[in-house]
């Protein structure tokens, strides 16, 4: 096991800086993601930690030592690619043997070491398989022992199960779990699935534009987003525009563009007139039928409604244009298309930004 430390690192090519200041620590045996859209920098910090790629400035530390530009091969780490790499002229074990027999080791240790990373991925026996003739999940197991033959310092992986279907994903995302915890290696993963990234990840780390927006846990940046987009990429969010209209001891009076009033909280002191933007999870928003029109509180006409078993997504159209989505248990009787609906949430899950995207409610 090793630690990581990202010290200021950007790579820029030409005029595009695809990582920009990065800093980041991951500590011995911790599992972290990196997260965020297509574009966003995620895989090009993975390969500066692989030493695929030189960085512009700024130094890469592996257990303390300054790898920065220390070749892939010397950095002692495993890699699992996106494709998974097989090499397709080779069965099984002559793959997962690929590093050992690089490192001029002796055929009975390559062997002893084989054997013990087939009970490991779950594939005792099948040594002599073509990898041809596996299927996807099987292959992305290969790829992992192959990386882990050589007992690497770090395992790097980036979009390991992207090729995977939704069902096969899910049952290697635990069994993935399971093998990290089972041999405490340091592990970065890249993903742009942000429930794999919570099933998986002791911190996530979210990148946008070649910058780390937040690291933490899931459960950190779900309740405590430091800005908009992070609010919005881990998990559904709704986002609704408003105004100051009053600044009083019980807090700040704001203004829907729906015209609709709202009493939140926040650490910050807002001004009369300020821009804000209201945020609030889909499971915190309560649907109940209007029987009158009272000219207060949010309320809209309902133009979907999606069953999901022990839950119901209404798609609520409120009267600014802005669509409100209201995740709710789901009961006897759904609410129709073109329900007139009232939306009803908890002042204290409500989330606060300000023009720019940053929050009002945390640091």
């Amino acid at each position: 096991m090793a630690s990581v430390s990202i010290r200021n690192v950007s790579k820029t090519y030409g005029d595009l800086t695809a990582v920009h200041d990065a800093n980041l620590t991951v500590d011995e045996g911790e599992f972290v993601v990196l997260l965020g859209p297509s574009g966003c920098g995620k895989t090009t910090t993975l390969r500066l930690v692989a030493g695929f790629v030189r960085p512009s400035h700024g130094t890469i530390l592996i257990d303390g030592e300054d790898v920065t530009h220390v070749a892939p091969r010397l950095r002692n780490v495993g890699m699992v690619f996106q494709n998974y790499a097989l090499f397709p002229n080779m069965n099984v074990a002559e793959n997962i043997a690929f590093g050992l027999r690089q490192k001029g080791m002796n055929r009975p240790t390559i062997e002893a070491r084989v054997t013990e990373l087939l009970d490991l991925i779950q594939m005792p026996g099948r040594g002599g398989n073509p990898v041809t003739s596996l299927s996807g999940g099987q292959q992305q197991r290969v790829a992992l022992a192959r990386a882990l033959a050589i007992s690497p310092r770090v395992l790097l992986m980036d979009e390991p199960l992207g090729a995977l279907d939704a069902r096969l994903r899910e049952a290697m995302q635990i069994e993935l779990t399971a093998v990290q915890r089972r041999l405490g290696i340091t592990t970065i993963l890249v993903t742009h699935d942000q429930q794999e990234a919570m099933v998986l990840a002791d911190r996530i780390v979210v990148m946008a534009n070649g910058r780390i927006q937040q690291t933490g846990t899931a459960e950190q940046l779900y309740h405590q987003p430091r800005n908009r987009f992070v609010a919005e990429f881990l998990g559904s969010n709704n986002v609704l525009a408003g105004q100051v209209a009053k600044v009083g001891v019980q807090g700040s009076k704001i203004l829907l563009r729906s015209g609709s009033p709202l009493w939140v909280s926040a650490r910050r002191r807002l001004q009369p007139g300020e821009a804000v933007n209201v945020a609030i999870r889909p499971q915190f928003v309560d649907v109940t039928e209007m029987r009158a029109e009272t000219g207060v509180g949010l309320s809209g006409q309902v133009e979907g409604c999606r069953f999901f078993g022990n839950r119901v997504n209404y798609s609520v159209r409120l009267s600014s244009g802005e669509l409100v989505i209201a995740e709710c248990p789901a009961t006897s009787s759904l609410y129709q298309p073109s329900t007139r609906v009232a939306l009803n949430f908890p002042a204290d899950r409500i989330q606060l930004f300000d023009s720019a995207g940053r929050t009002l409610d945390g640091e």
